[in-house]
C-alpha cells in the first residue's frame, strides 16, 4: 500500500521536514507530556507506547474508544493518538466526544481505512477536530515527530 503524498497544508509536513525537525528517539521531546494512545491492534499499540516512552512521555493505552473514553475521563492527557477503524467505538465518534469533553484536547487520528481509502476517514478525522492525521503504515520516527509539533502548537481555539 502506498503512503499518499502529504498536502502542503497539512501539519505533517512540517513534522517530519529533516530542516525543521531533527531525528526523534530517546531525545525526550516529549519528557511529562501525558499522552493516551487507542488502537485495537495490540503489536501497533505497543510500538507506538513504547516509542512515546522513549521521548520521555508518560503513557496511558486503550483498546478501543469506548477504553480510551474512559481512560480520559479518569485522567485527562496532553495528547490522545487514536485509530479511526476500531470496535465498540470508533474514532471518529471517540474524537467528537472528546472535543466534546474537552474542547482544547489535542488529537492526532490514524487510519489505514480498512477496506475503503483511508484518506476519507481521516480527512473526516480533520474535519471533526483532529489537530493532525496520519496514515498507516507511518515510521514511528515520523509520529514522535509530529506528536511533538502538536504538542509545541499553541492550542487551538474551541470550536
Amino acid at each position: 500500500m502506498k503512503t499518499p503524498a502529504p498536502r502542503a497544508d497539512d501539519i505533517y509536513v512540517e513534522a517530519i521536514s529533516p530542516a525543521t525537525t531533527p531525528e526523534p528517539r530517546g531525545w525526550g521531546y516529549l519528557a511529562g507530556q501525558r499522552v493516551l494512545v487507542i488502537d485495537d491492534d495490540a503489536d501497533l499499540l505497543n510500538l507506538m507506547r513504547e516509542a512515546f516512552e522513549e521521548e520521555g512521555a508518560i503513557v496511558s493505552t486503550a483498546v478501543d474508544g469506548l477504553q480510551g473514553l474512559r481512560a480520559f475521563a479518569a485522567e485527562p492527557t496532553d495528547l490522545i493518538v487514536t485509530d479511526i477503524i476500531m470496535p465498540t467505538r470508533e474514532g471518529i465518534e471517540t474524537i467528537i466526544e472528546l472535543k466534546r469533553l474537552s474542547p482544547s484536547v489535542k488529537i492526532l487520528a490514524i487510519s489505514g481505512g480498512g477496506r475503503i481509502n483511508g484518506d476519507d476517514f481521516l480527512e473526516l478525522a480533520k474535519s471533526f477536530g483532529a489537530e493532525a492525521t496520519l496514515g498507516k503504515p507511518f515510521r514511528l520516527n515520523d509520529l514522535i515527530a509530529l506528536a511533538h509539533a502538536i504538542l509545541s502548537s499553541p492550542p487551538s481555539a474551541p470550536a
